[in-house]
């Protein structure tokens, strides 16, 4: 189990913070372990509480959400690309961003395509709020405070989740080809011939489609069932070839069973 330091405790030391939801796989926090393992980069894990207001947190680093990455009386960096080039420069090697230029610029507009705005993870979310914003007390129900945050934090609206099955398959299905090109060629990788950020990326926003099994990745059972939760079009789009990477990723590189 992760001993969480309180936001109080951890704005004045020295070193690196990570700020990390608590109790659940967030995939932008479980991204950012990953590339902090991967790179061997020590740090101390700090609260937060989903979709709650964190409002010692927000007095410490002026937002609320996770992760964020804090080093030394650096600004907070909550962006992936942000998080991801502070790794870099904390321990260059392995590279998780690939020298060649090009690599390089598939890299980061591979890495969006999960982890930006309108991206896998994005567009996950507006499909699993979806239900819960449909409800017709979703404006007054306590039960859904959490549901009400989220939705304001990610811009959901009733067309956002009508767009999100099919932004969400022609996301799959671009990294179905994308691995299946990389097979060919003999790569067991999404890019070049070694680990990218990318594959840290799809390894651990997979499980925003399928989770990892509960011995490895323990949740409770309402998340598993959201994330497990597809639709039709989203579950076609999933190519059996995409988990088996993810599992071959965090077999070969990450850590498991999950902590959170």
């Amino acid at each position: 189990m992760t001993d969480y330091l309180e936001p109080q405790a951890a704005r004045d030391l020295p070193g690196l913070r990570l700020v990390l939801t608590t109790g659940v796989p967030g995939p932008w926090g479980e991204a950012a372990k990953s590339i902090f393992h991967v790179k061997k980069i020590d740090y101390v894990p700090v609260r937060q509480d989903g979709g709650m207001a964190n409002e010692a947190l927000e007095a410490w680093t002026g937002q609320t959400n996770a992760p964020q990455a804090v080093l030394d009386d650096e600004p907070a960096r909550s962006g992936w690309a942000e998080i991801l080039l502070l790794a870099e420069r904390l321990a260059p090697e392995p590279r998780l961003i690939p020298s060649d230029p090009r690599e390089r610029a598939l890299c980061f507009g591979l890495s969006h395509e999960i982890c930006g705005e309108e991206g896998l993870g994005w567009m996950r979310r507006h499909q699993i709020l979806q239900p819960m914003m449909s409800l017709p007390d979703i404006e007054t129900n306590p039960a859904l405070e959490v549901a009400r945050r989220l939705s304001g934090r990610y811009g959901y609206s009733a067309e956002s989740a009508a767009a999100a099955d099919g932004r969400v398959a022609e996301i799959l299905e671009l990294f179905r080809d994308q691995l299946a090109s990389q097979r060919a060629a003999g790569s067991d990788y999404l890019i070049g011939t070694s680990l990218s950020a990318v594959d840290i990326y799809w390894a651990t926003f997979a499980a925003m489609l399928k989770p990892l099994p509960p011995e490895l990745c323990p949740m409770s059972d309402a998340m598993r069932g959201a994330y497990g939760s597809m639709s039709p079009r989203t579950e076609a789009a999933l190519d059996d070839a995409l988990i088996a990477h993810r599992d071959r990723i965090y077999e070969r590189h990450l850590e498991l069973p999950l902590d959170f």
